[in-house]
C-alpha cells in the first residue's frame, strides 16, 4: 500500500505523513529529504544550480521507485510534485493520493520562521505578502492538488482525527 499526501506547502505532509506512518505501522519518506540527501544539497540550491526541470525530473524518478517498492509507504510529496507533467495519474496508479487541504491563512500561521527560511519563495515576506502570495500560488495549483483521488480539509481537525481519517480512507478503499 502507497499513501501520497499532497498539497501546499506547510501544510503538513511530513509532519502528518510521519504520525500516519508510526500509526498505520507503515515505512514514512519524505520526497524531498530524499532529494536533498542524494544530491547533497538543499532543494533552493538545486533549484538555483540545476534548475527546477532537473529537479522535477528527479522527484519523477522518486515516484517511479516508489512504484517498484513491496513496502507499505506514506510518501510526503513536495509541494509542486502534482503540478508536473502526469504525476498525479502516475501517483493514482501507484496508490491512494490525498490532497492535505488547507487555506494560505491557516499554513502562514502553521510556519515558523525557519519554515519561511528554508523556501525560497517565501523568504522576505512579510505576513501580508506571505498570504497574498500563497493564495494565488494555491490558486493555480488547485486543479492539479484536486486530482488527487481523496481530499481532507484539515481546517478544523487535529492531528489524531486527520491520522484517523487518512487510514479509513485507505483501508475502506483497497
Amino acid at each position: 500500500m502507497k499513501i501520497f499526501l499532497v498539497g501546499y506547502m506547510g501544510c503538513g505532509k511530513s509532519s502528518l505523513g510521519r504520525k500516519v506512518a508510526k500509526v498505520g505501522n507503515m515505512r514514512f519518506v519524505d520526497m524531498d529529504s530524499i532529494i536533498e540527501e542524494r544530491e547533497g544539497a538543499a532543494i533552493s540550491d538545486i533549484f538555483r544550480y540545476e534548475g527546477e526541470e532537473y529537479f522535477r525530473q528527479q522527484e519523477r524518478a522518486l515516484i517511479e521507485e516508489f512504484a517498484m517498492e513491496d513496502a507499505d509507504l506514506v510518501i510526503s510529496t513536495g509541494g509542486g510534485v502534482p503540478t508536473w507533467k502526469d504525476n498525479m495519474t502516475r501517483i493514482n496508479e501507484i496508490g491512494h493520493s490525498i490532497y492535505l487541504r488547507r487555506t494560505a491563512q491557516q499554513i502562514a500561521s502553521r510556519l515558523s520562521p525557519h519554515g519561511r527560511q528554508k523556501r525560497p519563495k517565501l523568504r522576505g515576506l512579510n505576513d501580508e505578502e506571505l498570504v497574498a502570495f500563497m493564495t494565488q500560488n494555491m490558486a493555480e495549483r488547485e486543479p492539479y492538488y484536486a486530482q488527487a483521488s481523496h481530499c481532507i480539509d484539515c481546517a478544523s481537525c487535529r492531528d489524531e482525527e486527520l491520522i484517523a481519517k487518512i487510514l479509513s480512507i485507505v483501508k475502506n478503499n483497497e
